[in-house]
């Protein structure tokens, strides 16, 4: 089953996004999430096993120049996971085709993602969902 988060699911959506960004904290994400559902252009998916969330995708909505679109706003995968036991059975399609049918009701004729260059099995699942590769970029920085 899937559903849009709830302030009352913050939890599992936090819990679910420290596994995927676990460079971050709990409460940090806490925040983020419920920040993030209370937004109009903004949404967090949830995927349920019987009671259990197993997985989840953010997506909102993007304003700026995405990389290989031409339209605005776009809908944009912000990030995505499923519990490894879960995973190749579909869920994360389903919670892909229920950001994208949030996008169209937000207006949006394109959804578009993005993934580290190498993170081939992000790369592989953005494939097998329908994603074309719009682009590659090397991102540089100096300290100042």
């Amino acid at each position: 089953m899937l559903k849009e988060a709830t302030l009352e699911e913050v939890q599992e959506a936090a819990h679910l996004a420290l596994l995927l960004w676990p460079d971050h904290t709990l409460e940090e994400f806490l925040q983020e999430i419920a920040k993030l559902i209370a937004q109009p252009d903004a949404t967090v998916v949830l995927a349920y096993h019987d009671s259990e969330a197993i997985g989840f995708a953010q997506c909102q909505l993007r304003y700026d120049y995405v990389e290989g679109t031409s339209s605005s706003p776009v809908g944009y995968l912000e990030g995505i996971y499923v519990k490894e036991a879960f995973r190749k059975q579909g869920v994360a399609n389903k919670l892909v085709n229920a950001c994208e049918n949030w996008a169209k009701k937000k207006g949006c004729q394109e959804f578009a993602s993005d993934c580290e260059l190498e993170n081939e099995e992000s790369l592989a699942m953005h494939l097998k969902l329908g994603f074309s590769e719009a682009n590659r970029i090397i991102c540089f920085k100096k300290v100042l």
